[in-house]
């Protein structure tokens, strides 16, 4: 996808053309301090974005089925049962 870059400062300046850029279906990049800091998107990007993050997403019953759970006593026993025999002892 194309997109252009500004720094901070120049997007402040000229914020109209950032803006048309935009709604042409261009996302601008803004930079502050050298490091990228935010992107532009048109509000239909946006909303189309948003929409198939959450259409990629599992609904929340499924996200908790997923999660990995601890085992349980009536998984697996974590010590080895054994069987205890009683016997006579003299005192």
């Amino acid at each position: 996808m194309r997109y252009s870059q500004w720094q901070l400062q120049t997007a402040k300046a000229q914020l109209s053309e950032l803006v048309e850029a935009a709604l042409r279906g261009e996302p601008q990049r803004i930079t502050r301090h050298g490091k990228d800091a935010v992107m532009v998107l048109s509000e239909q990007a946006y909303v189309a974005l948003k929409s198939s993050a959450k259409k990629d997403a599992p609904d929340f019953v499924a996200h908790l089925l997923a999660m990995p759970r601890e085992r349980t006593v009536q998984d697996k026993p974590a010590v080895e049962q054994t069987k205890l025999v009683m016997r006579d002892i003299e005192l």
